[in-house]
C-alpha cells in the first residue's frame, strides 16, 4: 500500500461537516476519485470486492466471484465473513448503547454492506460521528454510499495508508474531538499489514484519550488449517496479501488496554444473544479493549 493520505482530498465528506473538505456536488468530475478510479482493474480479483461477496453484497464483479469459489475452501471464508459482519453490529451497539461511545475511526472501510458502523451508531444515537479510513480506489469509488449521515451526527471518509497514523489522525480531526473517546475500529484490517501490526495499534492508542476503545477482528492462524490453504491460495493470485495471526498474537496487540468481557474470543461468540442459536466457530478472533 502507498503511504499518506492524498492531499487533493484527504477528507470527503458529506457538507454538513463543518471544515471538512467537500467532494463536488458532481461527484464524477471529482478529480481525485477519476484519478483512483483509472487505478482499479476489473480483470484481477480485489480484496474489498471479494471480502464484499462473501459478506452478501453485491458491489462486485466475476473475476471476483470466482476468486472466492476457489480458495480452498471457500465456505471457510464465506462464513467468517458472515460471522464478522454480524459481530461489527454487536460491536457498534455495544459501543454506543453500553460503553457510551459516540465517535468512530473505522481503519479499512471496505465495501458498504447493510449495517455498516455509522448506519447502526446512528441508528442508536443519530449525533455520532464516524471517519472511515481506505486506500483502496475500489472503495474510494464507492464511497459516497459512506457519506450519508443521520442529521446532527458526521461521517467523512479519509483515502488514507492505515500506516500512515499521523496522517490518518490529522485528517480525522476534522470530523473527531481527539479530547472526547473514540472507537478505533480494525475489523480484518491487520490481517492486510504483515510487519508492524503492533506499532500500529500502539500508535492509534496513544493518539486517543482514556475511555477510548480498540476493536480489533482478525482471521486466526489456529483455528482452521484450511483458513491457512485458503489464504496460501490468495496470496498466490493478488498483491493485497493476507497474514494469519494467533489469538496470542492477537492479544499483544493490545497489550496495555483492558479488554472488555468476554476478551478475547472468536467473532461467533462476542456478545452473542443468550436467545440466539449457537454459532459454528469460525476462524476469525475478535477483541474489544478499552484505554484507562
Amino acid at each position: 500500500m502507498p503511504g499518506g493520505c492524498n492531499a487533493a482530498s484527504a477528507v470527503i465528506a458529506e457538507s454538513l461537516i463543518v471544515g471538512a473538505v467537500r467532494v463536488q456536488d458532481d461527484w464524477e468530475h471529482d478529480a481525485t476519485r477519476r484519478a483512483k478510479a483509472a487505478l482499479i482493474d476489473t480483470k484481477v480479483p480485489n480484496a474489498a470486492r471479494v471480502w464484499n461477496y462473501l459478506s452478501g453484497g453485491r458491489d462486485n464483479f466475476e473475476v471476483d466471484r470466482r476468486a472466492a469459489r476457489t480458495m480452498a475452501p471457500a465456505s471457510v471464508m464465506g462464513a467468517a465473513a458472515l460471522a464478522a459482519l454480524a459481530c461489527k453490529q454487536r460491536m457498534v451497539r455495544y459501543l454506543v448503547a453500553e460503553a457510551g461511545v459516540r465517535q468512530f475511526l473505522d481503519l479499512g472501510a471496505g465495501l458498504t454492506t447493510s449495517g455498516s458502523t455509522h448506519e447502526i451508531a446512528q441508528s442508536l444515537v443519530p449525533e455520532c460521528r464516524i471517519v472511515y479510513v481506505d486506500n483502496d480506489p475500489v472503495v474510494l469509488s464507492h464511497a459516497r454510499a459512506l457519506l450519508k449521515s443521520a442529521p446532527g451526527g458526521a461521517t467523512s471518509y479519509l483515502d488514507c495508508d492505515v500506516e500512515d497514523v499521523g496522517s490518518i489522525v490529522s485528517g480525522a480531526r476534522e470530523t473527531l474531538d481527539f479530547g472526547q473517546p473514540v472507537a478505533v475500529m480494525l475489523l480484518t484490517t491487520l490481517a492486510f499489514v504483515e510487519v508492524g501490526a503492533g506499532a500500529v495499534v500502539s500508535a492509534l492508542a496513544e493518539a486517543v484519550p482514556p475511555g477510548s476503545h480498540v476493536v480489533i477482528s482478525h482471521l486466526a492462524s489456529d483455528v482452521d488449517p484450511a483458513l491457512s490453504a485458503a489464504v496460501r491460495q490468495w496470496n498466490s493470485m493478488s498483491a493485497q496479501r493476507l497474514t494469519l495471526r494467533s489469538s496470542t498474537e492477537i492479544a499483544a496487540l493490545v497489550a496495555g488496554l483492558d479488554p472488555v468481557p468476554p476478551g478475547l474470543v472468536p467473532v461467533s461468540s462476542w456478545r452473542v444473544d443468550p436467545g440466539m442459536p449457537r454459532q459454528a466457530e469460525v476462524p476469525m478472533h475478535c477483541v474489544v479493549a478499552r484505554k484507562s
